[in-house]
C-alpha cells in the first residue's frame, strides 16, 4: 500500500474581488517528510516560496489548474473551483490511486477519492497543494499589478480591502474583476467602466 499514488488537492482565490481561482494537486512519495509542509496561511510569503520550490523538486508529480474571472462569473464560484481542482487533478503526468480534496466537495474525477474539511492540515500532499496554489496565484496578481499598478494588487491579491474597494470605486473594475461579486458590481453602477486607454490618463 505504502507505493499508493495519493493526490492531495487544495485550492487559492475562492474570496477575492479579482484573478483567478487556483488548484494544485500534488502527490509525495509515502516516505517523504518536510516539516515545512503544512498550511499555506502559517507559512510567510518568503517561506512558502522556499517550500514551494522544495515541494516541486521533490514531488512525485504536481500539477497547477485556474478558472479565470470570467469563468467564476459564467458558472460561479463554487463551480469555478471545482473546474480548477480537476484541471490540475487532470494535468498529473501520473495517473493517482486516490485523490483527496480539502473541503467539502468532491470534483468530477475519474479517480476514487474523498473530500475532507481541513485536509490541508491533516494531509501532507493537500498541504503541499495548498502552498503551490497559493504561490501560483501570488505569483499571477503581481503580474496583474504589473499590468493595473493603480489597484495594488500586489498588496491585497484581490481581496477586498479598504483599500481595494476605495480605487474599484475611482476607477471601475480591470478586466480581471470578478464581476459577478457585489462590490466589483456595485463599482460598475457607480464608475463606468473606461472604454480602452482611457485608465492610464487617470
Amino acid at each position: 500500500m505504502n507505493d499508493r499514488l495519493v493526490a492531495g488537492v487544495d485550492e487559492a482565490g475562492r474570496g477575492p474581488l479579482a484573478g483567478p481561482v487556483v488548484a494544485a494537486a500534488v502527490v509525495l512519495a509515502a516516505d517523504y517528510r518536510n516539516a515545512e509542509i503544512r498550511d499555506s496561511k502559517k507559512l510567510s510569503q518568503a517561506r512558502r516560496e522556499q517550500v514551494c520550490r522544495l515541494i516541486r523538486e521533490n514531488a512525485v508529480a504536481w500539477s497547477i489548474g485556474a478558472a479565470s474571472g470570467l469563468e467564476i462569473d459564467n458558472q460561479n464560484i463554487h463551480r469555478a473551483t471545482l473546474v480548477a481542482m480537476r484541471r490540475a487533478v487532470l494535468g498529473l503526468p501520473c495517473t493517482p490511486d486516490f485523490v483527496i480534496v480539502d473541503g467539502r466537495f468532491y470534483p468530477e474525477l475519474p479517480y476514487p477519492g474523498s473530500a475532507c474539511v481541513r485536509a490541508d492540515e491533516t494531509e501532507s500532499a493537500v498541504s503541499a497543494a495548498s502552498i503551490l496554489a497559493k504561490v501560483f496565484r501570488d505569483r499571477y496578481m503581481a503580474f496583474l499589478d504589473r499590468k493595473y499598478p493603480e489597484y495594488g494588487f500586489c498588496q491585497h491579491k484581490g481581496y477586498a480591502t479598504a483599500m481595494h474597494l476605495e480605487v474599484l470605486q475611482s476607477y471601475g473594475p480591470c478586466p480581471d474583476h470578478r464581476r459577478s461579486f457585489r462590490p466589483v458590481a456595485s463599482a460598475i453602477q457607480t464608475c463606468p467602466v473606461p472604454k480602452p486607454g482611457e485608465r492610464e490618463q487617470h
